[in-house]
């Protein structure tokens, strides 16, 4: 029974409180939810960090649900939501870091070298622009242009043309290192 439940009615029956269709729903959708978040982020600390946060923020998240799409759909959605939030709160915190001197320019000149350590597919989707960004991990993650569009509340043509951008900054860059 428990391979035969659709993950919107487990959805459905977490967000009524069920703590084995949570359970259940979180087995199966965590590989997929964490390696969206890694893509996301581009560090695997940083897609821990925020996978756990959805992780938490889920079963009141669930409230919400009303299983009009596909329950992944719905957490890409959410997934994509929190690391628009990330983001806008490092921005931020890097804002009001200005000014703090060398000692804040060195630490954040360390914490760059150690981020171009990563994978260059990785290192090259996180310096892309947000919405490219955003749509190059959905795709990554064996998406269609369609299910993308939904999740990120654009057209399939918008998808499309971003993926287009993405593999010419990708180009570029790969050439700028040569």
């Amino acid at each position: 029974m428990r391979m035969n439940t659709s993950d919107t009615d487990l959805a459905l029956a977490a967000a009524g409180g069920d703590s084995n269709a949570f359970a259940l729903l979180l087995e199966r959708s965590y590989d997929r939810l964490f390696g969206l978040c890694f893509r996301l982020t581009g560090s695997r600390f940083e897609a821990e960090d925020l996978c756990q946060d959805i992780c938490a923020a889920l079963p009141a998240k669930l409230a919400r649900f009303e299983g009009s799409a596909a329950f992944s759909t719905w957490l890409y959605r959410v997934a994509v939501n929190a690391s628009h939030d990330r983001r806008r709160r490092a921005q931020t915190r890097a804002k009001a870091a200005e000014g703090w001197g060398d000692w804040e320019v060195n630490r954040t000149e360390a914490n760059k070298e150690q981020a171009e350590a990563q994978d260059w597919l990785i290192h090259a989707i996180g310096r892309l622009p947000d919405d490219l960004r955003d749509t190059v991990a959905l795709v990554m993650d064996d998406m269609n242009h369609r299910e993308v569009g939904e999740i990120l509340d654009v057209s399939e043509g918008t998808v499309s043309w971003r993926m287009s951008e993405v593999k010419k900054h990708l180009k570029a860059l790969k050439e700028s290192e040569q």
